[in-house]
């Protein structure tokens, strides 16, 4: 039950009271609204609490009273209607079940409220304790302060003694006092007229500052207007300098505004231009791999052509007889390429004899060349035609140097 509710039910039974109710009927209002409206069941304590009157032994035969009227006027609503005699004796049964029920209740709540009883009795007793160890303290509190203030009336006697004695001490300081009052009158005199001397000297000083004020505040209106004019002079020549400082200030925004943006753009140009290198170099590598592939899937098909027309022992015989020189041209061209599967370009020059020849191939066109010599077959439709040739021009340079 909130506090809300607890107000409300508090402020109905006080206007019930104020009317002249009784206990009885403020204990039943207060039993038909916890158990009927909020579904709480009436104990001692909340019907107490809520009455705010009655005994230990009242509120109990309250709530009794509350539960026979309730129980009473179940049995009428069910003895009223025209119900068989065993339906009767069913509902009797169910009420009894519910009697023996609600009155077990009763006795756990009664159980209930008898241990919060006892544990406030408890509580009470511990206060009571409490107060008694309080009490106990505040005696020998008292007891404590009374043999101070015995110990401060003697510390008050000793006092007073001493008093005795520096009154004594007083009438002799009291003479000495005296003396030293008449020397300080006479010391007194003799500042006085110091002072008087220096007043004197203090109105001579102010008359001599007030001559200087007035002539500070007549130099300082000269300088005041001299500054006057040299400002004035000085933003006369300033005008135009700020004006040409601003505009070279809009110039200078205008050309770090240009700056940055050519900046963004070489940016954003060197990124293009890094990301059309990188893209550059791998269409490159992948051209060179592609051209690779080709070259060699030529020379796989030439070697397979070659070599399905001709056998080894031919080829080996037509190869010796190009390396013999005994072949003309129209013999080798004639042969065209159905021996280059068999043929295989010379280990070392004839005419250097240090330089191992390269057979390289352009397109549809072979080239045999010496590094060393820079001696070249030329352009050849085909690998024996351009062994043919190297071996030739090589064979005449060698008969030359003879």
């Amino acid at each position: 039950m909130n506090q809300y509710t607890r107000d409300s039910l508090r402020q109905e039974i006080e206007a019930m009271r104020t009317a002249g109710a009784r206990r009885q009927d403020l204990s039943q209002h207060a039993c038909k609204r916890l158990f009927f409206d909020l579904g709480i069941r009436p104990s001692v304590m909340t019907v107490r609490e809520l009455t705010q009157t009655g005994s230990a032994s009242d509120i109990p035969k309250d709530i009794e009273a509350f539960w026979d009227s309730l129980r009473s006027a179940l049995r009428v609503r069910i003895d009223a209607g025209a119900m068989p005699e065993s339906l009767q004796q069913r509902a009797g049964e169910l009420l009894a079940a519910l009697y023996d029920e609600a009155q077990k209740l009763a006795l756990s709540a009664l159980d209930d409220d008898k241990a919060r009883l006892d544990a406030a009795v408890q509580a009470a007793q511990a206060q009571v304790r409490d107060a008694n160890v309080r009490r106990e303290a505040i005696e020998q509190a008292h007891q404590r302060a009374e043999a101070r203030a015995e110990a401060s009336a003697a510390q008050i006697a000793a006092l007073e003694a001493d008093l005795k004695a520096l009154r004594n001490q007083g009438s002799g300081a009291q003479a000495g006092f005296r003396e030293v009052i008449a020397r300080c009158e006479k010391e007194n005199e003799t500042l006085s007229e110091r002072l008087q001397n220096e007043q004197e000297s203090a109105a001579r000083l102010r008359d001599r500052i007030d001559e200087l004020q007035d002539e500070l505040r007549h130099n300082t209106e000269h300088y005041a207007q001299q500054i006057k004019d040299a400002i004035k002079e000085a933003e006369r020549r300033v005008h135009p300098m700020l004006v040409e400082l601003d505009s070279l200030r809009g110039m200078a925004a205008t050309y770090q505004a240009g700056a940055r943006e050519a900046s963004q753009k070489e940016f954003d140009f060197i990124q293009q231009l890094s990301a059309a290198r990188s893209r550059a170099d791998r269409l490159e590598s992948q051209v060179r791999a592609q051209s690779d592939e080709i070259d060699a899937l030529v020379l796989e098909r030439d070697a397979q052509r070659v070599q399905s027309g001709a056998s080894a022992e031919v080829g080996a015989l037509i190869a010796s007889l190009v390396v013999d020189g005994r072949l003309s041209g129209a013999e080798i061209a004639a042969l065209g390429t159905q021996m280059d599967g068999h043929i295989v370009a010379p280990t070392a020059c004839p005419a250097c004899e240090a330089g191992e020849p390269e057979l390289q191939r352009h397109e549809d066109e072979y080239e045999l060349s010496c590094p060393n010599c820079e001696r070249t077959s030329g352009a050849a439709s085909s690998k024996l035609a351009a062994i043919d040739g190297f071996l030739r021009l090589a064979r005449v340079g060698a008969t030359d140097q003879r």
